[in-house]
C-alpha cells in the first residue's frame, strides 16, 4: 500500500511494488515522482527525512537528508539582508533530496536505480495534467516564479499560471533525472549541473558552493523510541521534529483525553488537546538543533517520564506565556525494554553550565492573514480565510509492502517553490532560513518539524504516518494517530476529521469546521482564543497506511491535499 499527496506519485510507487520492489524501492520511486508532480511542495532541490522498518531483520533506521549549511562563515552570522528577489538565494541550503533517496535505495532497495527513477522520468518528459491544487500554488507564488524566466516559461506560459487540466512538461528536469539514473549522486552533486547550480544561487545572493554540493552526505541516525498504549513508537530524531509527536502522545495519555472518546463533539477533550499541543511545542522549540554539533535531549522530551513532569500544566489556566521544562533527568533515564532492543536515539550530554534558560514567548496572529471577527456567546472568535503565501509547505508519503517492510518519509522545498531560485529544472529550497541564534553555524543540518513516524504492535507494523504543513505537522500527525489507535476510528474518518491547532506563542487556537459549537465554548473557558479556519491546505496533509490485525493494508490520503492511496 502506498499513500502520498499525488495520484501520479502514488502509482509510481505501486508500479515499482508490482515489479517486485520492496517498500524502500516504492518510497524512493514515489518521492522522485513527487519531485515532478508536486514541485511547489517538494523536489530535487529540497530535502527530507525517512523512518525505515525492515521486518525480517527487525531493524529500524532513520535517514536525515535535510538542507545543510555549508562552509562559508556567513552561515554563522545573522541574516540581516533583504528577503527580496535579489537575495532569494540566501534562503537556500545545500539540498539533500537526491543523496537521501539514493542512499536509502542503495542500502535497502531490490530493484535497479533506473527502475525506481523511470516513472518520474516519464512524468517529467511526457508531462502530466495539472491539478487544481498545483494551479493554485503556482498562482500564489507567481511573483516568485516570474523571477526565473526559464521556469516561468514552464509554469506560467504566456505570463499566466497553468490552469487545471493543462499539461506541465519539464524537459530540463527530465534530462537531469536521466543523468541521475545513469550516474547516481555524482550527476547532481559533482557535475556541470552542480557548477551551474552553485553559480546561479550565488548570483541571487546565496551561499551554496560547489564544495558544499560535492561534500553533501545524508546521515543514518538512530530513531527516537518510546512505548505508548502498548505500541512501540518510532519517531524522527533531531534535527527533525519527531520528539514533539511522541511528547504529545504521552501528554494526551496523562491528560486522560485518550480515554475520553473523540473530541470533535467533546468540549473538554478538545480543550485538553489544545493544551497538550502547546506544552509539547514549547519544549520542541527550546530543545532542538543538529545533534552532531550540540546536545539535544530529545530522548527526554519524548519520554513518558517527562510527560509526567509536565502534567501539572495540563489543567492550568491558559495565558500568553508558557515556559519550556527541563528534560535532562528524563533524558538520562533508561529506555523501555521494547526500545532498547532497537538501539534507539541515545541520551545526550548536558552542556556544562546549562541552566535551561527558559524562554517565555508571546506573539499575535500573523497579520498577513485576512481576519474578520464575530461573537460566540460573548467571546471574540476570529475567522481566518487563508494562510500567508510565505507559510511552509511539504509532502509526506507512507508505504508498507507485502513483507511488512515500511517507510514513512517527509520531504520539502520549504515555502512554495522554495527560495524561488530555479536551476536546470530544479527549485532550490528555502530551509536555510530555519536557523536561528541558537542553531546557526557552518556545516550542519537545518531544523524542521518533520515527523515521519512508525508504530509497531510487537514486531508488526501497525501504523505508518506523517504529515505536511510546517508547524501543523506534529499536531496533525498526533491527532490522526490518537483517533485511529486510541479511539478506534476508521483510517479515512480519522484523516478527514476536523483538527485543531494552537500556538505556544499565544492563546490562539485554529479550529477547522466540523467541531461542535460547545468545543469553541470550552476553549474560551480555558482561556484560549478560537480562530475558525476553512479551506486551507496548511492544516496538515496526513498520509498513512494502517495494517489491520488480520494483515490488511488500509491506505488513507488527506482530502486537504491531492492525496491518493493505492494497493499493489
Amino acid at each position: 500500500m502506498v499513500s502520498s499527496s499525488q495520484q501520479h506519485a502514488t502509482m509510481a510507487g505501486v508500479t515499482v511494488l508490482r515489479a517486485g520492489g520492496n517498500a524502500v524501492d516504492a518510497a524512493v520511486a514515489t518521492a522522485f515522482a513527487l519531485s515532478v508532480v508536486d514541485p511547489s511542495q517538494t523536489g530535487l532541490g529540497g530535502g527530507g527525512a525517512a523512518t525505515v522498518w525492515m521486518a525480517r531483520e527487525r531493524q529500524v533506521n532513520h535517514l536525515s537528508f535535510y538542507g545543510r549549511a555549508g562552509e562559508r562563515n556567513e552561515w554563522a552570522r545573522p541574516d540581516t539582508g533583504s528577503r527580496g528577489p535579489e537575495s532569494a538565494g540566501r534562503g537556500a541550503a545545500t539540498p539533500g533530496m537526491v543523496s537521501g533517496l539514493l542512499t536509502m535505495h542503495a542500502k535497502y532497495g531490490k530493484l535497479s536505480r533506473t527502475a525506481v527513477i523511470a516513472p518520474a522520468l516519464a512524468l517529467a518528459r511526457n508531462g502530466f495534467v495539472v491539478s487544481p491544487l498545483l494551479s493554485r500554488t503556482i498562482t500564489s507564488a507567481a511573483d516568485r516564479v516570474k523571477e526565473e524566466p526559464h521556469a516561468a516559461a514552464r509554469f506560467m506560459p504566456n505570463g499566466e499560471p497553468l490552469r487545471p487540466g493543462e499539461m506541465l512538461i519539464q524537459p530540463e528536469l527530465a534530462a537531469l533525472l536521466e543523468l541521475i539514473a545513469v550516474a547516481g549522486e555524482d550527476a547532481f552533486y559533482r557535475s556541470a549541473f552542480a557548477e551551474r547550480l552553485a553559480y546561479h544561487v550565488q548570483e541571487r545572493g546565496g551561499l551554496i558552493t560547489e564544495k558544499d554540493l560535492a561534500e553533501y552526505k545524508s546521515t543514518w541516525m538512530r530513531p527516537l523510541c518510546t512505548v505508548w498504549r502498548g505500541y512501540t513508537v518510532l519517531g524522527a530524531p533531531p534535527p527533525m521534529g519527531g520528539a514533539a509527536v511522541l511528547a504529545m502522545l504521552h501528554l494526551a495519555e496523562q491528560s486522560g483525553l485518550t480515554r475520553g472518546g473523540g473530541y470533535t463533539e467533546t468540549p473538554a477533550t478538545a480543550a485538553s488537546f489544545a493544551q497538550v499541543i502547546r506544552i509539547a511545542q514549547v519544549d520542541a522549540n527550546r530543545w532542538r538543533g543538529d545533534p552532531a554539533v550540540m546536545s539535544v535531549p530529545a530522548r527526554g522530551t519524548s519520554s513518558a517520564a517527562y510527560a509526567a513532569q509536565r502534567a501539572s500544566l495540563l489543567n492550568a489556566s491558559t495565558n500568553d506565556t508558557l515556559r519550556a521544562g527541563d528534560p535532562w533527568s528524563a533524558d538520562a533515564a533508561a529506555t523501555p525494554a521494547e526500545c532498547t532492543a532497537l538501539d534507539p536515539y541515545a541520551a545526550s550530554t548536558r552542556p556544562a553550565g546549562d541552566a535551561n534558560r527558559e524562554q517565555s514567548t508571546t506573539s499575535t496572529h500573523n497579520a498577513k492573514n485576512r481576519v474578520s471577527e464575530f461573537a460566540l456567546k460573548g467571546a471574540q472568535v476570529s475567522f481566518v480565510e487563508s494562510a500567508s503565501d510565505d507559510s511552509s509547505f511539504t509532502s509526506h508519503l507512507s508505504v508498507v509492502d507485502k513483507d511488512g517492510n515500511a517507510v514513512a518519509m517527509t520531504t520539502t522545498v520549504g515555502v512554495l517553490f522554495g527560495s524561488g531560485v530555479w536551476s536546470d529544472g530544479v527549485w532550490l529550497n528555502s530551509v536555510g532560513r530555519n536557523f536561528d541564534a541558537r542553531t546557526r553555524g557552518t556545516n550542519r543540518y537545518s531544523n524542521s518539524t518533520m515527523a515521519p513516524t512508525i508504530l509497531l504492535d510487537g514486531n508488526t507494523v501497525r501504523l505508518v504516518v506523517g504529515a505536511a504543513g510546517s508547524q501543523y505537522i506534529q499536531p496533525a500527525t498526533t491527532q490522526v494517530t490518537i483517533r485511529m489507535l486510541a479511539f478506534g476510528e476508521d483510517a479515512g474518518m480519522a484523516l478527514s476529521a476536523p483538527r485543531i491547532h494552537p500556538t505556544y506563542t499565544s492563546r490562539d487556537v485554529e479550529v477547522e469546521p466540523g467541531f461542535s459549537p460547545l468545543v469553541y465554548g470550552a476553549l474560551v473557558q480555558r482561556g484560549f482564543k478560537p480562530l475558525s479556519r476553512v479551506g486551507d491546505i496548511l492544516f496538515g496533509g496526513v498520509h498513512a497506511v494502517y495494517v489491520a490485525p488480520d494483515g490488511r493494508r488500509i491506505g488513507a490520503a488527506d482530502i486537504r491535499r491531492d492525496g491518493f492511496a493505492a494497493s499493489q
